[in-house]
């Protein structure tokens, strides 16, 4: 990310943290999945309404990412802008882990998937190839932390 992106980011989480608690890293990531059906209905829907004028693809949805000493907070990339908005989800990191990092979007980006104490399912994060590495820095970070 670059250094204005970062500053409003951390300038947006800033009143969010708890006394004493530390940043450690702040990237982007695409946050969830999406089914290989729901990626081909949305295809035929929207290529069908436009006579194939329009070709839209279903896909994750980005947010920001801040690892603090204590929690792992996610916020909103607002659409348009690229600019942060609201905390969408806010973890302790005692009760998050991840995968080891692995590759993905043909070995350019890489994907980790996070575990939740208490949660059934899996949070997986795709990073972009811009942010391969803070994605490999986080999911080292996480790997023994639960």
């Amino acid at each position: 990310m670059n250094n204005r992106r970062t500053k409003q980011l951390l300038d947006a989480v800033g009143p969010l943290l708890t006394q004493g608690e530390q940043v450690e890293l702040a990237s982007l990531a695409k946050v969830g999945s999406v089914s290989a059906k729901r990626r081909v209905l949305t295809t035929a829907v929207v290529g069908a309404l436009t006579a194939g004028a329009v070709i839209a693809i279903a896909q994750p949805r980005p947010m920001y990412w801040v690892l603090t000493d204590r929690r792992l907070l996610f916020v909103e990339a607002v659409q348009g802008s690229g600019r942060p908005g609201r905390l969408l989800m806010s973890l302790p990191r005692e009760y998050v882990a991840a995968a080891p990092a692995s590759s993905a979007l043909l070995g350019l980006g890489a994907k980790t998937v996070l575990t939740v104490q208490g949660q059934e399912q899996g949070l997986k994060l795709t990073f972009p190839p811009a942010f391969k590495a803070d994605g490999r820095d986080l999911a080292g970070r996480l790997e023994t932390a639960a």
